[in-house]
């Protein structure tokens, strides 16, 4: 019988994951941060509350072959959707992030994150972006905006008053252009905050990690509890590995954070925005913001229109 791939989404208490090669890569920039950080959760109220702490990206999947790897024919097995590699299609609704630096467009991904793609969406429609700034940028890594509440990262609710859970899957991964749900230490903890994935290049760490997944692409390296197996191609496709090494991205954060939409147009304004001057991973006053670029970028708007 034919695996669907519908079917393979990180619920990880259906799988019992085998052998011990962890999924968990290093940062894409060793003089960069590994977190993406919300800190502010969600009260019952749907107000920002006490800091949550910082996030740790690395993935929570530890999955690998076994002793004796068993062998998987492929054949049995549905090729996983990449849309984030494919054209939009006529009639799509595309977002248009208007910054005093240029304007980025980016188009959605409903059938695999439809909480987030609505809970974006409707804060965006209701003007709650226009004016708020990117409140952390780190080169070769990603830019972040989106708080609502307070601009400055402390906070920022979903549409849904106890936030909403992650929405992970082997569909859409962490490559350049990826727009993503920051959160804080809950899964759950998602609200108004997203980020862009901007490196270009991997570490040699990561290139290594990568490649290796490549040599166990027929591997079963997790298994449901009714015993079916699942390989390395289900959960990274080499497709998705070759565009990583060709094109960068933080493949640390799959398995562990939404991505919900790409950016089609405006990759040049995001480089742009990534090398601005910033306050740093580790400044002297410590009451100062880490990352925060010193002079504001605003994302002025948020728009929508239809594409082409």
């Amino acid at each position: 019988m034919r695996q669907n791939f519908k079917d393979i989404v990180f619920v990880l208490a259906k799988i019992m994951v085998l052998g011990v090669l962890s999924l968990g890569f290093s940062a894409c920039s060793s003089s960069s941060p590994t977190d993406i950080e919300t800190e502010s959760e969600i009260s019952a109220e749907g107000e920002s509350a006490s800091p949550s702490g910082e996030i740790t990206p690395e993935a929570t999947v530890t999955a690998g072959p076994t002793p004796t790897p068993v062998i998987l024919d492929l054949s049995d097995y549905e090729e996983v959707p990449l849309p984030q590699l494919d054209s939009p299609q006529s009639g799509e609704e595309i977002a248009v992030l208007t910054t005093d630096m240029g304007t980025i467009r980016i188009r959605f991904f409903p059938d695999y994150a439809p909480n987030a793609v609505q809970n974006f969406k409707t804060i965006a429609k209701s003007g709650k972006y226009d004016g708020v700034i990117f409140h952390r940028v780190i080169d070769e890594f990603v830019i972040q905006t989106g708080d609502t509440d307070h601009l400055d990262g402390r906070g920022g609710s979903s549409i849904w008053p106890d936030g909403f859970e992650t929405e992970v899957s082997a569909t859409l991964h962490h490559i350049r252009g990826a727009v993503g749900v920051a959160r804080g230490e809950s899964t759950s903890s998602q609200g108004s905050q997203f980020y862009i994935v901007q490196n270009k290049k991997l570490d040699d760490s990561s290139i290594a990690q990568i490649e290796s997944y490549k040599e166990i692409q027929d591997h079963a390296v997790a298994q449901y509890e009714d015993g079916t197996y699942l390989p390395m191609a289900q959960i990274f496709p080499e497709k998705i590995l070759d565009y990583y090494l060709e094109n960068g991205g933080v493949p640390a954060l799959d398995t562990g954070y939404t991505v919900f939409a790409q950016v089609i147009e405006g990759l040049d304004v995001v480089d742009k925005i990534a090398a601005v001057e910033t306050t740093g991973s580790a400044p002297e006053d410590e009451a100062t913001p880490l990352d925060k670029p010193l002079t504001d970028v605003v994302l002025q708007s948020v728009t929508f229109e239809t594409y082409p």
